[in-house]
């Protein structure tokens, strides 16, 4: 199985690429000269980070508030910096794994590539063909961080509809509250009726 491994990153963030609606969603690692990318879904985002912070929040608690743990984000890790580039796809990821490492007190993640599974396929799958990985071993300020940064991003997304929660495009959208009329923002808002 190849693994992209980094023990730690220089830096590991998650990005978008594109406008609200139609963006692209990364997760990039660099260190020691090497820089990788993996593809994402925004709901991945939102789930990795919600994780991450439950994660801490629990070992903290475990702990009895002696882990050094920081209850929010360090700011002086903070990084709002665009992705680097070139923003080139090393694979798409299909599930995420989450671990805290006691010995080393870091937070372990693991990006697995998302596999095509054909059950048409009359052979078995190849042993060589495992999925690739890619992990990250990073302090609990680094994870903090990365989860203030994730969610910030998840947010700078289409405006939710007030009347149903689904992301607004600029033209509206079908909302099923106004059952089915194409709701916009000013109809959402009161302009239209139930």
């Amino acid at each position: 199985m190849p693994v992209f491994d980094y023990d730690p990153p220089e830096r590991f963030v998650a990005g978008a690429v594109g406008q609200p609606g139609s963006r692209a969603f990364f997760l990039q690692a660099r260190g020691q000269g090497r820089l990788t990318t993996v593809g994402l879904e925004k709901f991945q985002v939102a789930a990795l980070a919600d994780r991450l912070d439950e994660l801490l929040d629990e070992v903290l608690r475990r702990s009895e508030g002696i882990a050094q743990v920081p209850a929010v984000a360090p700011v002086a890790l903070t990084d709002n910096a665009p992705l680097d580039v070139p923003i080139s796809e090393d694979f798409r990821v299909g599930t995420m794994a989450l671990a805290w490492d006691s010995e080393t007190a870091q937070v372990i993640i693991e990006a697995q590539e998302a596999v095509a599974e054909d059950e048409d396929e009359e052979f078995e799958p190849s042993p060589l063909a495992e999925p690739t990985v890619l992990r990250v071993h990073i302090s609990p300020g680094a994870a903090r961080a990365f989860t203030k940064r994730a969610m910030a991003l998840v947010a700078a997304g289409r405006p939710p509809c007030p009347l149903c929660a689904q992301p607004l495009d600029a033209e509206g959208h079908i909302c099923v509250r106004l059952n089915g009329y194409r709701g916009s923002s000013s109809a959402a808002s009161g302009g239209g009726g139930e």
